[in-house]
């Protein structure tokens, strides 16, 4: 992403549910964002700034976080949990400049994992937390200067990072549909089918994908645009399986 984005931020104010500290969190200002593109995992790629750096809020004083989303809302055995267990290993951290790093953001992604882990928070949460933290790898290995020193070392160990967090959220996914109900993360199960299809056959589920895509393109409830996406990939998943040598009857 060229040049700054801070022109694009600004700071919003925040209760923390555990500590009740208040504090403000760099967000990203409505309208100011052009989207040039959305990845075939539903990845919307923007033009001058990456929002997904902004969508964990952390507390500076206890070291809760959460994607915006899920910030607000805890039980009071999880506040407790946290308290516990986050607030006396959390280190402030030193967040100097008017927009967040690459490695600044993937921190808060990190911190907010361990916070879902320790509130045993719901499948989909910690489903959506690493899909979104396995986009932001992705967008960072797209950042990167091709003529930097140390190039190849570098975008492969993003890589596999974001393939890591693809494969977790792929299996949390999995998990939530089984036992959680919809709306999930804001999304349909039209959606998150389709979520999941785009994963199963990026690890090689082929006739699951196979099964989720088929599902869709018949769904009623399932948008024209959202099957035109089912229908696409259903292209990419057959041109695979014959890569693959595997019979897609």
């Amino acid at each position: 992403m060229a040049g700054s984005s801070a022109d694009k931020l600004f700071d919003k104010k925040y209760t923390c549910p555990i500590c009740e500290n208040n504090f403000t969190a760099k967000t990203v200002r409505s309208g100011k964002t052009r989207m040039i593109r959305t990845d075939m995992d539903l990845r919307n790629v923007y033009e001058d700034i990456e929002p997904l750096k902004y969508d964990v809020i952390l507390c500076p004083k206890c070291g809760y976080a959460a994607l915006a989303r899920f910030f607000p809302n805890v039980t009071n055995i999880q506040q407790k949990y946290i308290s516990e267990k986050i607030t006396p290993n959390f280190k402030p951290l030193q967040d100097d400049g008017d927009d967040y790093t690459y490695e600044q953001a993937l921190t808060r992604y990190k911190i907010a994992f361990a916070n879902a882990v320790v509130k045993m928070a719901k499948f989909s949460e910690g489903a959506y937390l690493s899909l979104k933290t396995a986009w932001i790898y992705r967008s960072y290995k797209e950042s990167l200067d091709r003529e930097m020193a140390g190039y190849e070392t570098k975008y492969e160990k993003l890589e596999i990072s974001e393939k890591e967090n693809l494969r977790k959220a792929y299996d949390y996914f999995v998990k939530a549909v089984q036992t959680e109900e919809f709306p999930m993360c804001g999304m349909d199960e039209p959606t998150v089918d389709y979520i999941i299809a785009v994963l199963a056959m990026e690890f090689g589920d082929y006739f699951d994908s196979s099964k989720l895509l088929s599902k869709l393109i018949t769904s009623y409830s399932a948008s024209g645009r959202l099957k035109d996406r089912a229908r696409d990939v259903k292209e990419e998943l057959a041109r695979r399986m014959k890569e693959a040598g595997v019979d897609s009857e």
